[in-house]
């Protein structure tokens, strides 16, 4: 039947399918030894999802062509899974340009944060802005993001800090949602730092008698839809008995548990989110031995950001370590006011030159583990039978000649 299938994309010289054997993640050894076809080609259904991958003479004697609606000569290409980005922070108004030149001088984040900058004034003109003016910076930007590659995104709230400006941002990560291309994962992070007017036992109680029962209410009647929980777990800001009780209580209502821990100081939050069943905690600079093994144990992904480390010239993460203990080694750009980068290739390009990552763990780290990281690599983070298109197609025979090279 004419137009039976979506899409044919055909006769890549090569298809990076990550993995083949619908695993959830990979550790060091897996990484290392990515699954890739030569002269390939890859069927999109009806429903968008992957109907058949495999050699391109084995693919054209399986369909014929009038089966699709479109085809894609592929030749002299590569193909990869959409790229999946772990950790943002999109939505906001305003900008902090200005604080470069305070970094340049010498000017730690919590100095900067301490003298009123860094989130509080991301949080003073986000409170300020209307929904449609933050929805229409957060479509540019990610429309920005799909254009370098990025089909998957974890998407936070976090500029607001009180209930109704956290609203607001998670209503604008709904819309976009609902009507862009992109796949979103939509993160509520009222606990990004502590009001002012407000200690961090008083804005914690807050979280969990206001905001969490709110949000349970509204994606029980399907206004939003909100999958994970994130507080900002270090010194000076939420401590981990705060960061414990957010979290748990998160994680009552249904939330995964992904959250920010051990970036400027060692909290044990490594050992915390451990003990609590996160899917992942990001940054982990500080990590502790400890910690790195009871998240081996757990299954926790490491989301890792190298431009947070480069841009505040903090000490790299531990890839190498991590990757060695077995643990889950995932990538995120951390796209904020205070580390501008849309570009996955190059978070990827900084993981091998700054965190010693190699290539193929890099791309790895950005797909299947990434996807892991917020639950869904189930549909996400490879080229697999019933997983979802979101594929990419760069103009180079092999993917490391495009993707790491010429970012």
């Amino acid at each position: 039947m004419a137009g039976e299938h979506r899409l044919l994309l055909h006769n890549a010289q090569q298809l990076v399918l990550i993995c083949t054997k619908g695993e959830k993640y990979l550790l060091q050894a897996g990484m290392q030894n990515l699954a890739v076809l030569d002269n390939a080609s890859v069927v999109i259904g009806k429903d968008g999802c992957v109907k058949a991958v495999g050699h391109a003479d084995a693919i054209r004697r399986q369909f014929s062509e009038a089966s699709f609606e479109k085809i894609i000569d592929c030749s002299g290409k590569c193909i990869l899974p959409g790229l999946v980005d772990a950790h943002t922070h999109p939505v906001w108004a305003g900008d902090r340009v200005h604080e470069f030149a305070m970094k340049l001088a010498g000017a730690s984040y919590m100095d900067i944060h301490q003298a009123g900058g860094g989130i509080h004034f991301t949080v003073e003109h986000t409170q300020k802005a209307s929904e449609e003016e933050l929805f229409n910076t957060f479509r540019h930007r990610l429309l920005r993001m799909l254009r370098a590659g990025t089909t998957l995104v974890e998407c936070k709230s976090g500029y607001g800090l009180n209930l109704e400006t956290e609203l607001k941002m998670l209503r604008v990560i709904e819309q976009a949602r609902q009507l862009l291309d992109s796949n979103i994962s939509s993160t509520y992070c009222g606990a990004h730092s502590v009001p002012k007017g407000k200690n961090a036992t008083e804005a914690t109680d807050d979280i969990i008698n206001n905001h969490l029962p709110k949000l349970k209410e509204l994606n029980l009647n399907g206004e939003i839809h909100v999958n994970n929980i994130d507080v900002f777990c270090e010194k000076g800001v939420f401590d981990l008995n705060c960061t414990r009780r957010i979290l748990q209580a998160g994680k009552e209502i249904g939330l995964q548990i992904n959250f920010h821990g051990d970036e400027l100081h060692p909290m044990k939050s490594a050992e915390l989110g451990a003990e609590l069943g996160a899917q992942a905690i990001s940054h982990l600079e500080e990590i502790s031995d400890e910690g790195i093994a009871a998240m081996a144990s757990a299954k926790c992904a490491a989301v890792l950001l190298p431009t947070t480390a480069y841009m505040l010239r903090l000490k790299q993460p531990q890839a190498r370590k991590m990757l060695k203990e077995g643990v889950i080694v995932a990538l995120g750009s951390d796209f904020n006011p205070n580390a501008y980068c849309y570009s996955m290739p190059m978070v990827m390009h900084l993981a091998c030159v700054n965190m010693k990552m190699s290539m193929n763990e890099a791309l790895a780290a950005a797909t299947i583990n990434a996807a892991y990281a917020l639950g869904r690599s189930h549909m996400h983070g490879s080229i697999e039978n019933g997983k979802q298109g979101d594929l990419i197609i760069i103009n180079s025979s092999r993917y490391v000649l495009k993707l790491l090279f010429k970012t």
